[in-house]
Order: structure tokens, then sequence, then C-alpha cells
């Protein structure tokens, strides 16, 4: 019977208190309160899309700004990716996807070889959408890939508007995500690195 890749992680500070859930292998269920409407629309598609089981329950110092939430929730979110995939062993690894949303396009690409890098190439024509800065986009995309100690690649190829650019790309995101943790039945459990480990 296969482990079930499943993560609970907290983390608390003096600006953010955040929980999530995490199940690799679930349906594209979410459950999100962060209190920032707009992150939560997008967690909401990224589960639905990856096909991963999400629960967020954050609250932030949003009397100040969206930062500290928004942030915070790419670090835990990072960090539940990390500890569901264990040693990663049998995992594709890689993944990548180019997604369209109406007139906007965006591509990422992924690779969960333990170390955490991340490069944006885009940008947004506004300041924010609903309640988030358009710059806390990619912040949110580093922070995940730092926390998650993967490469991520994320680049805006068309758009117009902002709404439809930010959720190509968690959809991009997504569908990245889910080809990457996917278990590969001819790695016979093995893990996917001429090193021999992938969380070093």
């Amino acid at each position: 019977m296969a482990k079930a890749r499943t993560a609970t992680v907290s983390r608390r500070t003096g600006e953010t208190d955040i929980e999530i859930m995490l199940n690799l292998d679930g349906a594209g269920r979410a459950e999100v309160q962060t209190g920032v409407g707009f992150l939560d629309h997008m967690l909401h598609a990224l589960a639905r899309h990856a096909r991963f089981d999400l629960k967020v329950q954050a609250t932030g110092d949003l009397h100040i700004d969206e930062h500290h939430t928004v942030e915070d929730v790419g670090i835990v979110l990072g960090r539940a990716l990390a500890q569901a995939l264990g040693d990663r062993k049998g995992i594709t690894r890689m993944g990548h996807a180019i997604v369209p949303m109406d007139e906007a396009l965006a591509l990422v690409a992924v690779d969960f070889g333990g170390r955490g890098y991340f490069v944006f190439d885009g940008q947004f024509s506004t300041e924010r959408i609903g309640q988030v800065g358009t710059t806390l986009i990619p912040h949110f995309f580093e922070s995940l890939a730092h926390e998650g100690k993967l490469n991520l690649h994320a680049r805006l190829l068309a758009g117009v508007d902002d709404h439809h650019r930010a959720e190509a790309l968690f959809k991009a995101l997504a569908r990245a995500l889910d080809m990457a943790v996917r278990i590969d039945d001819r790695l016979l459990g093995q893990v996917p690195s001429t090193k021999g480990t992938l969380t070093v």
C-alpha cells in the first residue's frame, strides 16, 4: 500500500497565523480562508487544476496590508509540498504547462531537484487585482519555490487583463506541479537523480 503523500504545516509569527493541510493525491477539493479574496480564488484554482486537496486557514495583519499574508501562505504551502513529497522517490520530478486564459497565456516549468530557485519574466499593467498588489504574485511564487526546494520558472507570454494573466500563471503552476509530483512507475521507487538524493 502506497504511503499517503500528505502534510499539515503550521506557522505562527507576529504577522500571520497559518495552517495548511495538503494531499498530493487528492481530487482538487479546496477549503481556503485567508481574508484576501483574490488569493483565495487563486488557491482554489491551484488545488483544482493540480488535483490536490488543500485546506488553508490564515489570519494576518490585513489592517496593515496583504503583503505578509500572501507571502507567508506561499512559505507554508512550499513547506507543505516539501513535507508531503518526503524523499521524493519515484516522482516524475519535472513538469511544465502552457495555459491560456482568454487573451492571456502563461508558461510555468518546475523541477523538484532539491534547490529553491525562481525566475519570472512578465509584467502587469495595474498595481492591484482586488486586494492583492500585482508585485505579490511573483513574490508568492518565489516564496513557494524556496520553501518547497524546487526550481520554478514562470513566464507571461501574452495578455491584457491582469486578472487573466494572474489566473493563467496559477493554473499553469497547478498543471506543472501535477505533472512533476506524479509517481513514475518506471522508476521503481528510485530517486530521479544521478546524485541519489533530491533533499540535500
